[in-house]
């Protein structure tokens, strides 16, 4: 059985309640107190990475002279909220980590089309066939292990190998996390409920379980698993610093189409009910332009840009290169991952 590596503070972690996080294109609120929307600013509820939300916030004002707020949440619970909200939601604009969580608000019938001129600035593949929301950025899944513990011969060619007898106490991975949702979700997509199911179940009875992708990799890094799944930036962040907590590892990319190599779209789309659809049009359209792409690049994200002809950090391999299966991220699906995982005992 496996062992959980979570104490009372990541369990508030986890949990924690979404909370004002910025205002005029920049940060300011202490993320404590209850959300004001500004009525002179656009609303941008985010649940992407602070810094880089902020980057994109204080950039675009720059440019455009229209004033933001961010409101940080996290995927799924602020799409959810985004949902419950209705039309009576203070939300312009919603940014994702991952597509599922954006998908929930479209299949509440939420989002407005986005402008065909910002679709076309997004390489192909990148935007949803009904339009209603582009990708901003990306991530690949990756098998970050430790060089000390175990050689690149001896890794699994598949994320499935994951289930085996043979790795049982030999891995980790962070399922509380909306990132190892999106994974799954993809594999769902890719392998169907049954092999997805009993991948889970593995899971459960094999794996290590840890709060988040840094923990996933610093428990890798420290020796505690030889193995564990995650996203490919948090270890070139790491690695681009001190090094800490990915010194002793390396990332192996599983390719060749597998559930592993999956590639997940961070989403940015436009609410229906906006105060402001203009400017938040004008936003997305900025995020995805040569300007807003190189924005993200030069914020140390070390997310894969998606923009037409817009290059990612050089340190990354070309996202082109990452042969990820052929599944559909427009129609992943958290909410059945969930009921999946708590089927599995995970959550």
């Amino acid at each position: 059985m496996h062992r959980r590596h979570l104490g009372a503070a990541a369990l508030l972690t986890l949990a924690l309640p979404l909370a004002l996080a910025a205002c005029g294109g920049g940060s300011g609120g202490s993320g404590e107190e209850p959300f004001e929307a500004d009525p002179d600013a656009l609303q941008i509820y985010s649940s992407q990475h602070r810094d880089l939300t902020d980057a994109w916030a204080q950039a675009f004002t720059e440019e455009t002279g229209i004033k933001t707020q961010v409101r940080e949440g996290q995927d799924a619970s602020m799409g959810h909220m985004i949902v419950e909200e209705g039309d009576a939601s203070p939300a312009d604009v919603f940014l994702t980590e991952n597509s599922p969580a954006m998908t929930i608000v479209e299949r509440a019938g939420l989002l407005a089309p986005v402008d065909k001129s910002t679709l076309a600035q997004v390489g192909k593949g990148m935007t949803p066939s009904s339009g209603q929301w582009t990708a901003i950025a990306a991530r690949s899944t990756v098998l970050v292990y430790n060089t000390d513990e175990i050689s690149e011969d001896e890794l699994p060619t598949s994320i499935m190998d994951l289930a085996s007898p043979e790795w049982a106490g030999r891995w980790g991975a962070a399922p509380g996390g909306a990132d190892f949702q999106a994974i799954v979700a993809g594999m769902l997509s890719d392998q169907g409920e049954q092999k997805t199911q009993a991948w889970l179940d593995a899971l459960a009875d094999n794996a290590e379980i840890y709060q988040n992708n840094i923990a996933t990799m610093q428990a890798v890094n420290a020796g505690e698993v030889p193995v564990g799944i995650m996203y490919h930036y948090y270890w070139y962040r790491d690695q681009a610093g001190d090094k800490a907590g990915s010194a002793h590892t390396a990332l192996h990319y599983f390719g060749n189409q597998d559930p592993g190599a999956f590639v997940s779209l961070s989403a940015g789309g436009v609410l229906a009910s906006s105060d402001m659809p203009d400017e938040a049009q004008q936003f997305l359209a900025f995020l995805t332009s040569p300007a807003g792409q190189q924005v993200l690049v030069d914020s140390g994200a070390m997310e894969y840009a998606v923009g037409t002809g817009a290059e990612s950090d050089p340190a990354l391999p070309p996202l082109t290169g990452l042969d990820a299966p052929r599944v559909d991220p427009f129609t992943l699906n958290s909410d059945d991952v969930v009921t999946m995982m708590t089927d599995a005992g995970i959550l």
